[in-house]
């Protein structure tokens, strides 16, 4: 390794972050400085952005993993009960239209049998 030291110091290292994250010097969600004395804390307008980074605790990962395991079930569940409701109407509407065909073919008048020309020839 060399000898040469750092072009930056760890202070200088987090306001970079800080400015890469956060380019306008907007305060934080979740990071929040502490209210000022005699008022009450303000929520954070959106959550907290610490949560978005990942967690090196296993346990923490599984749980995370298994809670979208059940979000990705019941999206799927869903999926399909709209995909049969959807197949479910469709085939009614099909059973309707069928239904109508047949009883406006039933209520038209059915033309006089014509007469065969060797009758009409006699």
């Amino acid at each position: 390794m060399s000898d040469k030291p750092s072009p930056f110091t760890p202070q200088q290292a987090l306001e970079f972050m800080q400015k890469m994250w956060n380019p306008f010097g907007l305060s934080m969600p979740g990071v929040m400085p502490p209210p000022a004395p005699g008022m009450a804390p303000a929520a954070p307008p959106f959550p907290n952005p610490l949560a978005m980074f990942a967690t090196l605790d296993l346990a923490e990962i599984d749980k995370k993993i298994g809670e979208l395991r059940v979000i990705e079930n019941w999206l799927t569940m869903s999926l399909n009960f709209m995909q049969m409701s959807i197949k479910t109407l469709e085939l009614q509407k099909a059973s309707l239209e069928a239904l109508r065909a047949g009883a406006a073919a039933a209520s038209e008048p059915t033309p006089a049998p014509k007469k065969s020309r060797a009758k009409e020839s006699e």
